[in-house]
């Protein structure tokens, strides 16, 4: 069973950028949205910032410089802005604007993650099942592929399916394997269809009846809790 790849290095989060930059980025405004910007964010509103850092980091309004991006994501990540703890991490993760550092990166990713980020639950399961930062762990990598997976993010949901399948980290659960799929399969992601199929001739049509009579359960769960 494969495992989809982790989002660790696709790309920063941006939420809250652009309401934050709606009014001051008008045509003709942006060297005065940007002062405006940097001014809160000097007087410690965590959201200015994680917006200033991510304008560092993308080169958006002012000149591309990660070390200024790690500044400003820093000084709202220790504010406990969640999504500045993430991308806090991703910097460590890749290397920029630091030096790349594996612990630091499983550091901040883990307060975002215990926050309810499911980027940062995600990628946290896969540093543990992959042994990245941390000791390897299968147990740990469930746990947090749970959390994102119960938040219907779709990867973790897959390879929440392959633990279940492989038996890592919990016992071998195909009916439960199956579910997972089957959830993640539904917002099309190609490797939980595959894995699913691949999966399905192992089990009786009454072992894929009760999977798909869990995978209903979860997913109505999981909406209800949006």
């Amino acid at each position: 069973m494969r495992r989809t790849q982790t989002p660790a290095l696709s790309g920063l989060a941006a939420l809250a950028l652009a309401p934050m930059l709606a009014a001051p980025w008008a045509v003709g405004q942006e060297s005065e949205g940007i002062t405006d910007l940097r001014q809160r964010a000097e007087e410690g509103e965590a959201i200015a910032q994680f917006s200033l850092g991510l304008m560092y980091a993308n080169g958006e309004g002012v000149p591309e410089n990660d070390a200024e991006a790690v500044k400003w994501f820093r000084m709202a990540a220790e504010q406990g802005y969640a999504v500045a703890q993430y991308n806090l991490g991703f910097m460590y993760d890749r290397g920029q604007g630091v030096p790349e550092d594996d612990a630091e990166a499983v550091k901040w990713y883990r307060k975002a993650a215990e926050q309810g980020e499911a980027f940062a639950q995600v990628i946290l399961a896969r540093k543990y099942d992959n042994g990245e930062g941390v000791p390897e762990n299968d147990a740990e990598a469930v746990k947090w592929y749970r959390e994102a997976a119960e938040q219907g993010y779709a990867m973790a949901q897959t390879n929440l399916g392959v633990m279940y399948a492989k038996g890592e980290g919990v016992l071998e659960h195909y009916v439960r394997a199956y579910a997972w799929y089957n959830l993640a399969a539904a917002q099309g992601t190609k490797t939980a269809i595959e894995n699913k199929d691949n999966l399905r001739p192992r089990m009786t049509a009454e072992q894929i009846a009760e999977a798909q009579k869990l995978s209903a359960e979860l997913f109505e769960r999981i909406n209800q809790s949006e």
